[in-house]
């Protein structure tokens, strides 16, 4: 049964309502569960259109089928790389049911419309983890099902697009109740484009895979790893390793990221040594080899086989302190290296034929924003980037007591480091130096009390960072009775009052920022 074009009209005056299914094309590499959805369309009274292996199945189930290449009038050619890429497909799928123009090419043309498509993709991704050669991937990239997707997807005001097995049962369930709604519709869109979308990630993975962004293994020896640049090449993504050095793992990326993102957030020039992800060390200095010299002196036994970048040219006094007794670097970083510079770290430390040194051009930039992406067990949250410049942070004295004069640099460098520690995060600054940090506790407290005990005798007066607000006055308290004298946090407690009033009685500023900084 076809549906006619005054159908049509009336199906565009009532997308808020049920929305019958009178075609659809089923064309699935998977076929399970597929006869039963054929067969809850039959039964509504929908023209079924199909191909290969799919049409035999709901042939074999009793039900009518016809064929694309029938239905379209044009065969299937090429081992089956062509067979739905043809207007008579794309046309019903496209077409804006409430549009006259759209309506009259369809009369014009004989092109019918496609009220639902349900299409599962080639196993591009299997072929690959099952170790399939280069052709055969090829092979397994399907071309007509994601153009068919995006089609009915885009159109998805009239169109039901399914693309997961899964839906099968709650789409036959609307189907029988007269049809499918836009709050379906617009579901299974949303799920088609996601799914379309990391399906030509894969493709383009595998692609650059193939130019070498494998790494040797990741975070553990059993774990395969790579990275795959960002084709914009900001970042990471134009890094350049400098000739000489083993290959860069998959810990010394994370750290390398670590690190460039913290001394981006810094004014020039600055340093930043990282091990494991978090700033062991950071500094502001009058020259490159001042804040380099600063930020490992902060923590130096933390700092030893660490990533350190650095936000201005690494010259020879740069390379000359670290190539001095007592430094061990995995990595170094920075936008620039001089000739000089590069030639003593690799002839004079005993580990300098290792280090990896890594020229990435637009760091100290302060660019960042980009949409970041982490994978949970099912799923992928996505989020903005937090590219707010916490340097720049307003400090806003909180209670009676006076930031300390000539301290404000401290303070934002302090919220700098916060923002980049694992949260929860605190972290202690003096004389434009990092001197102790505590991160990734699950009480506040627990890092203000890890900070001193790495400060040691530094944390007499010292400021303090925090990433997020104190809920009771216990950290305050910690850090007061150690030497602090500032404390620099974004507020928002309900006992806000309370904790600042507890500074007061021991004379420390109290500082907000209005800002948190979580890193999970």
């Amino acid at each position: 049964m076809s549906t006619t074009l005054p159908e049509a009209q009336a199906q565009a005056a009532t997308m808020s309502e049920r929305i019958p299914v009178r075609r659809a094309l089923l064309s699935v590499f998977y076929k399970d569960g597929i006869v039963d959805l054929a067969r809850a369309l039959h039964e509504q009274g929908a023209e079924l259109l199909s191909t290969g292996g799919t049409m035999r199945a709901i042939a074999e189930a009793g039900l009518p089928v016809t064929e694309v290449a029938d239905y379209t009038g044009f065969p299937e050619m090429m081992d089956g790389r062509v067979k739905t890429l043809h207007p008579m497909i794309h046309g019903g799928l496209l077409a804006r049911r409430d549009d006259a123009a759209h309506l009259a090419a369809m009369d014009e043309h004989g092109i019918g419309p496609i009220d639902l498509v349900c299409v599962n993709l080639y196993p591009f991704e299997e072929t690959v983890q099952a170790g399939g050669s280069d052709s055969e991937i090829i092979e397994k990239i399907d071309i007509g099902g994601p153009s068919m997707l995006r089609s009915a997807a885009k159109n998805h005001a009239s169109v039901a697009v399914v693309c997961d097995p899964r839906d099968y049962a709650r789409v036959a369930e609307e189907i029988a109740q007269g049809g499918t709604t836009l709050e379906l519709r617009t579901e299974l869109a949303r799920k088609t484009f996601q799914r379309t979308g990391a399906y030509d990630t894969a493709i383009a993975r595998w692609f650059q895979g193939r130019e070498g962004a494998s790494l040797r293994y990741g975070e553990n020896p059993h774990q395969a790893a790579g990275f795959f640049r960002d084709l914009d090449g900001q970042g990471l993504g134009g890094a350049e390793v400098l000739e000489g050095g083993k290959e860069l793992s998959y810990n010394n990326w994370l750290d390398l990221d670590g690190a460039v993102t913290a001394v981006n957030d810094l004014p020039a020039p600055s340093a930043v040594v990282v091990k494991h992800t978090n700033p062991c060390g950071a500094a502001l200095g009058s020259t490159a080899e001042e804040a380099l010299r600063k930020g490992w002196d902060g923590d130096p036994l933390s700092a030893f086989g660490s990533v350190i970048a650095v936000n201005g040219t690494f010259d020879a006094a740069c390379a000359e302190y670290l190539a001095s007794p007592g430094h061990f670097v995995e990595v170094i970083a920075a936008p620039e290296f001089t000739a000089e510079a590069v030639e003593i770290l690799r002839t004079k430390p005993k580990w300098g034929k290792n280090v990896r040194i890594v020229r990435v051009p637009d760091m100290g930039s302060g660019k960042r924003s980009q949409t970041e992406e982490r994978r949970v067990w099912g799923g992928t949250l996505v989020q903005g980037s937090d590219d707010l410049h916490a340097f720049d942070a307003e400090l806003k004295q909180a209670g009676s007591t006076a930031i300390p004069a000539g301290r404000e640099a401290d303070l934002r460098l302090a919220q700098v480091i916060v923002k980049h520690l694992k949260s929860n995060a605190v972290c202690l600054v003096n004389d434009g130096m990092l001197v102790g940090a505590g991160a990734g506790q699950m009480s506040r407290v627990d890092s203000a009390k890890i900070a001193v005990e790495k400060a040691g005798d530094r944390v007499q007066g010292s400021v303090a960072g925090s990433d997020a607000f104190f809920p009771f006055p216990d950290g305050p308290e910690a850090l007061a009775d150690a030497g602090v004298i500032a404390i620099a946090q974004p507020g928002g407690s309900v006992k806000d009052d309370e904790v600042t009033a507890a500074c007061d009685a021991k004379g420390v500023a109290m500082v907000h920022t209005g800002t948190r900084h979580f890193r999970h």
